[in-house]
């Protein structure tokens, strides 16, 4: 029992921070229901066990509110037969059970004044900056009084997969929506939850004051949200005769390709006052139940493991399976993701394995039958024929190719150069540059504005003609004009998006060769960069060829840099900005009006720092903790917009 509580806390505390799983839900859900067994034989229940506690407590520098009411855990089941039994003769809204962030939303007087995750169940993180960015919530509703609401913060597949592969790193990419968004929600600079395509949708009332309406059937409160222009839950109002029909339905649209992540469905009691006679245990609410999907699984037999190399150098494995069908559709591949998972598989060709799609969606190996582990971990890189070292990263286990001219990091490089968030040239997909590269007309990145030495040879390529020509230099031409971070994110250095990017370039608006010059220090003075980044980006500027680069780059593009700051009031000051603000829209906001007044603005609080802005003075914070110790004057946002005046 002991053992079980700690891998699954474990697997709780990742899954809660939004890092990559390190188990599936199919995986975890066994191990729980196991638990569960046990503490019934035993009558003995741990302290520290998962079917006591909820949640888990984030680690964060957001500030943190106790909830008005408990944020509680379902029950569950995996039986649509038990969902039949539980509801009775009683009418139920079977919604989908989204698989993303939970949120709290505050409406007074028509207006968003506060959003909290669910934390713990009973403490959560105050993150109202973060959720004004998300896409479909209302910023007024037609309702004056208070309101609060529960909903769940998601990112949509097809959102998902644009983002993920805008990473330009595989330790960067997220295994699921659910990750990306916990992690998204959760950011100090929300300017990149904007920038990710986070929606809301709202599927419970907590508290209401004020509307001189009186609910008696759930279904009520989700008409009246959907009329404040929220968006609703997806859901059904099933009684016990259909009940299994209606799982069926959302089973359907799942494996259809729904766009919205579901691990499953919750049923409750339409009938308020009911539910409110039921009370709670210490766990769960007894009015609702979760049902979890049941993963489709099929057994089959491993033919092959593929090694993909990218562009940073590392090599993935990919297994290669008899095809299979699941849930609707074939699959014969799944992503073993590294070195550390493909040995705890114990895999071997001809093994035999069981397989599923996590969520319905995303083919995973469940199980290895076999367990031979005669898979050989080829000691070359597939494409270049270097050989492959192994390195460990944050306890996982990796392949990598070191040879710079690998020919796939070669093509991975030059797709990313053009690509649409980074010099974004029309008519060069990945088929095109890799034709061009075996031309030979292609070294290193600055040879793409020089392939109008080869008119002749492209207007007669496959796909190729004189009005594709035209079409594809003029593209080139028009990319010359490129802003600072556009350009910075273009070199593909490991770990830095475009997001990333645009802080440095914000903070350090310094000419692309002069790059060079920022320290390790100077970088993870930006709030959101870390030390891992900030030695990322320096190392790509130490590397002579580099250097070379980024030269040549500055003679052919005309580079835009972001605007610069006039202002000298406050020259010098370093401030640091934490906690929720008042006066100012988002911490950005805030940051732009002392950056324009010729101060700089810092992520952590150091010696260097002038002031700490903090409305609660008397947190106990670890910036504020800090800013004591340090002796840094901490300041309220009304004195700091004293100071700007």
């Amino acid at each position: 029992m002991k053992e079980l509580i700690d891998v699954l806390n474990h697997a709780s505390k990742v899954y809660y921070q939004g890092q990559d799983e390190e188990m599936s839900n199919f995986q975890y859900d066994a191990l729980y229901d196991e638990l569960v067994s046990l503490e019934e034989k035993t009558n003995i229940v741990m302290a520290n066990s998962p079917t006591v506690h909820v949640g888990y407590e984030t680690i964060s520098e957001l500030p943190k509110e106790p909830h008005v009411a408990p944020m509680l855990s379902l029950g569950k089941t995996k039986d649509a037969e038990e969902l039949a039994d539980w509801l009775g003769e009683r009418k139920g809204l079977l919604s989908l059970k989204l698989d993303g962030l939970s949120v709290i939303l505050t409406y007074e007087g028509g207006e968003l004044t506060k959003a909290l995750t669910r934390g713990n169940g009973e403490i959560g993180e105050v993150i109202t900056n973060n959720a004004r960015t998300f896409q479909n919530i209302p910023a007024k509703i037609t309702f004056q009084g208070h309101l609060v609401i529960r909903g769940e913060a998601l990112i949509r597949y097809s959102d998902f997969r644009v983002l993920n592969e805008s990473f330009s790193d595989i330790q960067e990419k997220y295994k699921n929506p659910r990750n990306l968004c916990s992690g998204t929600v959760r950011q100090l600079n929300n300017q990149i939850t904007a920038e990710r395509n986070v929606h809301f949708y709202v599927y419970d009332l907590i508290e209401s004051d004020g509307s001189g309406q009186v609910f008696t059937e759930k279904e009520e409160i989700l008409k009246f949200l959907d009329g404040q222009g929220f968006d609703i839950v997806p859901y059904k109002v099933v009684d016990g005769e259909d009940i299994r029909q209606a799982v069926a339905q959302f089973s359907d649209e799942i494996a259809n390709g729904l766009d919205l992540p579901s691990d499953g469905l919750v049923l409750t009691y339409d009938d308020i006052e009911y539910s409110k006679s039921l009370g709670r245990t210490s766990k769960f609410p007894r009015d609702s139940i979760a049902f979890k999907w049941q993963d489709e699984l099929a057994e089959t037999t491993l033919l092959d493991v593929e090694w993909s190399a990218s562009r940073t150098g590392l090599i993935n494995p990919v297994a290669i399976f008899e095809p299979v069908e699941l849930e609707g559709t074939t699959v014969s591949r799944a992503s073993v993701h590294n070195l550390s998972v493909l040995r705890e598989l114990e895999l071997g060709i001809g093994d035999r394995i069981t397989v599923y799609k996590a969520n319905m969606i995303i083919p995973q190996i469940h199980e290895n039958l076999t367990g031979s582990s005669r898979l050989t971990i080829p000691g070359q890189c597939p494409v270049c024929g270097e050989k492959t070292e192994c390195v460990n990263e944050n306890g996982s286990e990796f392949l990598i190719c070191p040879n710079p001219g690998c020919y796939a990091k070669k093509i991975k490089l030059f797709t990313h150069f053009v690509s649409r968030d980074a010099l974004n040239i029309d008519g060069l997909s990945e088929a095109t540059l890799e034709k061009f590269i075996n031309e030979g007309w292609l070294h290193d990145l600055c040879d793409i504005f020089n392939l109008a030495e080869h008119k002749e040879e492209i207007e007669t390529m496959d796909g190729f003609g004189k009005k594709s020509y035209q079409n594809l230099i003029q593209a080139i031409e028009e990319a010359k004009d490129a802003a600072l971070e556009r350009v910075v994110y273009s070199l593909g250095i490991k770990g830095i998006g475009l997001s990333m990017a645009k802080l440095i370039c914000k903070t350090y608006p310094v000419r692309l060769s002069e790059m060079e010059n920022l320290t390790p220090e100077e970088l993870t003075d930006i709030d959101g960069i870390g030390e891992k980044l900030a030695e990322s980006f320096c190392e790509f500027f130490q590397r002579g060829e580099n250097r070379e680069l980024v030269k040549k780059l500055e003679q052919i593009l005309r580079i835009t840099m972001p605007e610069q700051n006039i202002s000298t009031q406050l020259e010098g000051a370093v401030f640091v900005i934490t906690g929720s603000l008042k006066h100012f829209e988002n911490r950005n906001a805030c940051k732009e009006q002392i950056e324009r007044a010729g101060a700089r603005v810092s992520g952590s609080v150091s010696k260097n720092t002038t002031y700490l802005v903090n409305n609660d003075i008397q947190s106990s914070s670890s910036k504020n903790k800090k800013a004591k110790e340090l002796g840094v004057p901490i300041i309220t946002e009304e004195e700091l917009l004293q100071m700007l005046r």
